[in-house]
């Protein structure tokens, strides 16, 4: 790993150390991976999506987001 990456990383790995810390960052970017997998056998099957069907998608999380209450409560 490079030094400049390496001393960032512990100087934001905090208490519980940088083995945690780098844990963590594989196991996010694992997920990633696995996401992007995902996302290539989805548009093999049914073509890539739209930037409009990404938008659309976009503004029913924003809404459902606008509907939970503080504590996460659905309002409706």
């Amino acid at each position: 790993m490079p030094r400049d990456i390496a001393e960032a990383a512990r100087a934001r790995s905090g208490p519980s150390g940088l083995s945690a810390y780098v844990a963590a960052s594989v196991a996010r970017q694992i997920e990633r991976d696995n996401l992007n997998d995902l996302i290539t056998v989805a548009e093999a099957e049914h073509g890539p999506i739209t930037d409009e069907e990404v938008q659309a998608l976009r503004d029913q999380l924003q809404q459902a987001r606008a509907q939970q209450t503080p504590d996460g409560a659905n309002t409706a």
